[in-house]
């Protein structure tokens, strides 16, 4: 008889994960400096808390790195404005993933394997974009 299997979340990659939900803090410098860098890759938003309270949610497009915490910047578009801002890490207290990341499991395999699946069963495939 057949064993039934699953793969259990911590088998999963994280590249299989979205990053929906993660939050880093302050108190874990390293964290924060690998969140920001994984927001630059993130397709969608961020909320950023800021020294002082203040908290701004958008879309990460630009990463600067420096030496540290102290000399590297984001750039966002926030979520209510066409504005660009640009935030130094070291002012960030706290990430999180907030927005739905619209990239997600679209990789092109997954898209060519869609694809072939529906040739195969005679459905139309087309290349043009999904439609939303």
């Amino acid at each position: 008889m057949p064993q039934e299997t699953k793969t259990s979340e911590t088998q999963q990659s994280l590249a299989e994960r979205s990053l929906q939900g993660l939050v880093a803090t302050r108190e874990d410098q390293a964290a924060l400096a690998d969140a920001l860098e994984k927001a630059f890759d993130y397709r969608g938003d961020v909320t950023l808390t800021l020294r002082g309270g203040r908290v701004v949610t958008g879309y990460i497009f630009d990463r600067r790195r420096g030496s540290g915490l102290a000399d590297s910047v984001v750039r966002l578009v926030p979520a209510d404005s066409d504005e660009k801002l640009t935030v130094r890490f070291g002012d960030i207290e706290r990430v999180e993933f907030t927005g739905r990341d619209m990239a997600h499991g679209k990789s092109f395999e997954t898209w060519v394997q869609r694809f072939t699946q529906k040739r195969l069963s005679g459905e139309r495939a087309s290349i043009e974009s999904e439609t939303f």
